[in-house]
């Protein structure tokens, strides 16, 4: 009974209708001792429970990588959305807006880590590949004979049998296998790029430049700012921002802005000009203008027509 209990209050937690975007430790679960550095499950020992759909939400603090080893989901990370195919890695940072609808008895695990596992990494490319990862939500497509996804999916079945003993809560090699799967990820994820030591160094900088965009682009910094802390001048800033992105620093930052500006329309029932109050917009006709001509509609018609959107899917 009391197992009953707890999945129809996870459920509600869920589903209910809420002015902001529901924030989950773990799919609505409190932080349990044990937990706060890695967790893994099977994609089917939670959402078949839910009719194989997971709603939107987020996490704080916590990464996530959903394998998809067989069957597709509908997935949506912020405002982007699409149907993926197994094999497939689902990359997700903290903060990330994120839902699934899975096709039934799709096969696959959810490996979730907290910032911990950064920061306490023992080896440097560890950290790195880490970074590298996480730098951004985003889909890793693998093909079912590909070596990687083989490996991949083995490495996981080894992770979830570990985690699933007892008293291996914190056990170096739960940690061990978990550093080999986001390694190989990272791996994957940078094939075709760029080699060579500048390559990396460029790299380097650059991820440096997105965790800073992300702890500061509400507080409209000035692109002087970014740089400084980089030990970088703008102009350097925005060439490494081309190269990697083919925009200047400003327009990948008025990007993030306008990415979260489009998520809390969709998501939190408020006002726009209580919104753009809450984006640093000291103007709400100025945040009005800002968007319109980011977007081509004014927060008004995107919230309309996105939230249209979520209710038809």
């Amino acid at each position: 009974m009391a197992e009953v209990a707890t999945a129809r209050k996870e459920a509600a937690e869920l589903r209910r209708p809420s002015n902001s975007i529901p924030r989950f430790a773990l799919y609505g679960e409190a932080p349990k001792a044990g937990q706060e550095l890695l967790h893994i499950e099977e994609v089917q020992s939670r959402s078949r429970r839910y009719h194989w759909e997971i709603d939107a939400h987020l996490h704080q603090g916590l990464y996530q990588i959903l394998w998809l080893a067989a069957g597709s989901a509908e997935v949506m990370l912020d405002e982007w959305r699409a149907t993926v195919q197994g094999p497939s890695a689902i990359v997700v940072p903290p903060g990330v807006v994120h839902g699934f609808r899975f096709a039934p008895e799709t096969d696959g695990r959810v490996l979730t880590l907290s910032a911990r596992f950064l920061v306490e990494g023992e080896f440097e490319d560890i950290g790195k590949a880490f970074r590298q990862l996480f730098s951004a939500p985003g889909v890793l497509h693998f093909s079912e004979d590909d070596s990687d996804a083989l490996r991949l999916g083995v490495q996981l079945a080894e992770l979830s049998a570990e985690f699933a003993l007892p008293g291996t809560g914190d056990a170096p090699v739960l940690r061990w296998l978990a550093r080999a799967v986001v390694w190989r990820l990272a791996r994957a994820s940078e094939q075709g790029q760029r080699a060579g030591g500048d390559a990396r160094v460029h790299q380097a900088l650059f991820t440096r430049f997105l965790l800073l965009v992300e702890q500061h682009f509400l507080e409209h910094w000035p692109m002087e700012r970014y740089a400084s802390r980089l030990g970088l001048s703008t102009q350097r800033l925005n060439r490494l921002v081309r190269a990697e992105r083919g925009c200047t620093a400003l327009e990948l930052v008025h990007e993030r802005l306008t990415r979260e500006a489009c998520r809390r329309l969709v998501y939190i029932a408020a006002p726009a000009a209580s919104l753009a109050l809450e984006l640093g917009f000291e103007d709400p006709a100025y945040f009005s203008r800002f968007f319109k001509r980011r977007t081509g509609r004014s927060p008004q018609q995107w919230r309309r027509e996105h939230i249209g959107q979520a209710a038809a899917g």
